[in-house]
């Protein structure tokens, strides 16, 4: 047992709120007894004196009794079963008869005008020992004489006694009880945690395949093994494309390094003319703009990956659509295309200016590229609350088991578009990130020789 453990303390907090509760209602116990068993000895002794006020007769200003009329009452008969005193007495105090225990002069001293009152007689230690109840006699609103009963209170004392001693054993125990239960009840209920933090011990950057697996059970814990699962998901699928990242990137600079490096070990293996060495420089001029190319686009998409260079501004989608169609309109015509706009006026966003263009131009460029006849055509609308672009082509299209793959990094499908131009296999990928950092997204559709559909939703302001 772990003294600094949350189980300690949730044990501990269980038993000392248990134990402080049953303090206060074991008082509010022994207190409402108490004064039910006092308050029924009263009842009782009222009653009883008001039926001793029945076997009385009052004659000229005194009391007379009947011999044993007391005695021989059936209802008196029973109070003195139960320990019941009854006393008659004239308006002096002195002793007129009565029945029960032997006359103890203390009880007299009660005597106290017309009015009935009740007063709780000690012993010699100073302990509560008789409850006295005092009932005046009158005759024409004049005092004759007194009724007092009286009931001994150790039979009170004896039941409070017990109850305060069952309260003594039983507020402890039960705190045990409630302490031991609830360290039980919390090693049950922590058990994800402990699965949690075992498993987190486990895990490494290397290796993030290791999962709860507890069963949902609805409440927070539940919940909570539950989020940790979904976030080393999470995690092991950012460092899984990252891993596949830095190898694929390790993959294409390795391509045109290598390409420099033959060129350079051919053109040196004997002397050349001049005019070989200035294919040798063209062939190198070319690798290294692949090279920079490459660097460039690594760079923007490591960057893309962070709001850090990230400046978001009102921007005029329709104007930023058509200066981009504007720049790409030479690029299309060189290849004997049509560059169609069809653009609403007035769309607007609140967005990163340079990535949209960057996003359009890649899309636009990869449609034109891909197409050798026909047109490419640039649509835009708002449609609810969102800025619906589409770019249309009537190139080659895109197999459907490419679609899928199309905006992974460095993934090219030369095979299905055959006479394509080189690329780094980049530009969706970074189109598709800079949608999502925008609040959008980016669709593809797309059948085999019948072009392709690419449509990107942004927010409007």
């Amino acid at each position: 047992m772990k003294i600094n453990s949350l189980r300690f303390h949730l044990a501990l907090w269980v038993g000392g709120f248990l134990l402080i509760s049953l303090l206060l209602f074991g008082v509010y116990i022994y207190i409402s007894m108490s004064r039910i068993l006092n308050q029924e000895v009263d009842e009782a002794l009222h009653l009883s004196a008001i039926q001793a006020m029945g076997t009385l007769n009052v004659q000229n200003g005194h009391i007379i009794l009947v011999d044993n009329l007391l005695e021989n009452n059936e209802h008196m008969a029973s109070l003195r079963e139960r320990g019941f005193t009854v006393r008659i007495l004239n308006a002096d105090g002195d002793l007129l008869g009565g029945l029960g225990a032997k006359w103890n002069s203390a009880l007299t001293t009660s005597l106290a005008g017309s009015h009935p009152s009740f007063i709780t007689a000690k012993n010699t230690q100073g302990e509560p020992d008789r409850r006295v109840f005092t009932l005046p006699v009158l005759e024409n609103d004049r005092v004759v004489g007194y009724i007092q009963t009286s009931e001994g209170l150790e039979d009170i004392q004896q039941t409070l006694e017990r109850l305060q001693l069952s309260l003594w054993f039983g507020i402890p125990m039960l705190t045990l009880l409630a302490a031991f239960g609830g360290y039980f009840l919390a090693g049950r209920t922590l058990k994800p945690v402990a699965e949690i933090t075992k498993t987190a011990r486990r895990i490494s950057a290397e290796d993030l395949s290791a999962r709860l697996g507890l069963p949902d059970t609805g409440d927070e814990l539940g919940e909570l093994a539950s989020t940790f699962d979904e976030m080393l998901s999470r995690l092991d699928d950012s460092f899984r494309r990252e891993r596949q990242f830095t190898s694929d990137a390790s993959h294409e600079l390795r391509t045109p390094l290598a390409a420099m490096q033959a060129i350079i070990g051919v053109t040196r293996s004997k002397k050349r003319n001049s005019s070989e060495y200035e294919k040798a420089l063209d062939d190198l001029g070319e690798e290294t703009s692949r090279l920079r190319s490459l660097t460039e686009d690594l760079l923007l998409l490591a960057r893309a990956e962070t709001s850090d260079s990230v400046h978001r501004e009102r921007v005029d989608l329709s104007s930023l659509l058509e200066d981009v169609a504007d720049t790409l309109t030479p690029l299309a015509e060189a290849k004997g295309l049509g560059l169609e706009c069809h653009i609403q006026q007035n769309l607007t966003a609140h967005c990163d200016r340079n990535g949209l263009i960057r996003l359009f131009v890649n899309i636009i460029e990869n449609a034109i590229k891909f197409t050798d006849v026909g047109n490419v055509t640039i649509s835009a609308e708002v449609v609810g609350k969102k800025n619906h672009i589409t770019i249309t082509d009537t190139g080659v299209g895109i197999k459907k088991e490419h679609l899928n793959q199309i905006f992974d990094r460095f993934y090219r499908v030369d095979t299905s578009r055959s006479h394509a131009q080189a690329g780094t296999g980049l530009g969706l990928a970074m189109a598709l990130q800079i949608a999502r950092a925008e609040g959008g997204d980016i669709t593809v559709s797309s059948e085999k020789g019948m072009g392709t559909i690419f449509s990107v939703t942004l927010p409007t302001l």
